[in-house]
C-alpha cells in the first residue's frame, strides 16, 4: 500500500501559494492508518518508550495510537492556555514572527524515554520548540516521528543531535 496516495495536496491552502498536505485521507482508511502505525513501531530502536508526546493538533492523532501500542504515556503539547495545570513554556520562531507552546510541568519524570510524533516536519521550528520543552522536563528524547516531511524547507537541520524518522517525504 502506497501511503503516499492517502494525503492530497490542497492547493493555495491556508493562503496563496502554499500546497497544504491534507493526511484527513489516511486517517479515513483504517488499514492505511494501521500500516503507518506499523512502520512507525518498526522504524523505533527500541521499543523502551515510557512517553508519546504529540503537537496540537493533528500530531494527536498517530501519537495516541503509538502511545497504546507501546503501553506508554500520552502527552499533548498544546498552544498557550490550553493545558489546565502548570506548564512549562517554550517560544519559537515562525517564518512570519513567533509563536508559543506548553507542556504540563509533571508530564515527564527525569529520564524517562520519550517518542515525539507529529504530522508534518516543514521548518522545524516547532519540533524544535518541543524537543526542549521535553528535555525541560527531564525527559530523554529517542525518536522524532513524522507523517510527512517537507525537504525542501531543511526542518532536520533544526533537529540535529535527534533521531529523525518520516514515513513519507516531499522534495
Amino acid at each position: 500500500m502506497d501511503l503516499r496516495s492517502y494525503v492530497r495536496e490542497v492547493q493555495d491552502f491556508p493562503k496563496q501559494g502554499i500546497g497544504y498536505k491534507d493526511i484527513t485521507p489516511l486517517l479515513l482508511s483504517p488499514e492505511a492508518m494501521k500500516q503507518a502505525v506499523q512502520f512507525f513501531l518498526n522504524q523505533l530502536p527500541h521499543q523502551n518508550i515510557d512517553k508519546v508526546v504529540g503537537i496540537e493538533s493533528r500530531g494527536f492523532f498517530f501519537a495516541t495510537l503509538l502511545a497504546e501500542k507501546l503501553n506508554a504515556g500520552f502527552i499533548p503539547v498544546r498552544k498557550p492556555g490550553k493545558l489546565p495545570h502548570r506548564t512549562h513554556r517554550e517560544d519559537y520562531e515562525l517564518e512570519y514572527g513567533t509563536d508559543t507552546l506548553e507542556i504540563h510541568e509533571d508530564a515527564i519524570q527525569k529520564g524517562e524515554k520519550v517518542l515525539l510524533h507529529d504530522d508534518v516536519l516543514a521548518t522545524g521550528g516547532t519540533a524544535a520548540a518541543t524537543c526542549r520543552l521535553i528535555e525541560k522536563c527531564g525527559g530523554e528524547i529517542v525518536q522524532c516521528n513524522f507523517l510527512v516531511e517537507l525537504a525542501g524547507l531543511n526542518g532536520k537541520d533544526k533537529l540535529r543531535g535527534y533521531a529523525v524518522n518520516s514515513l513519507i517525504t516531499y522534495n
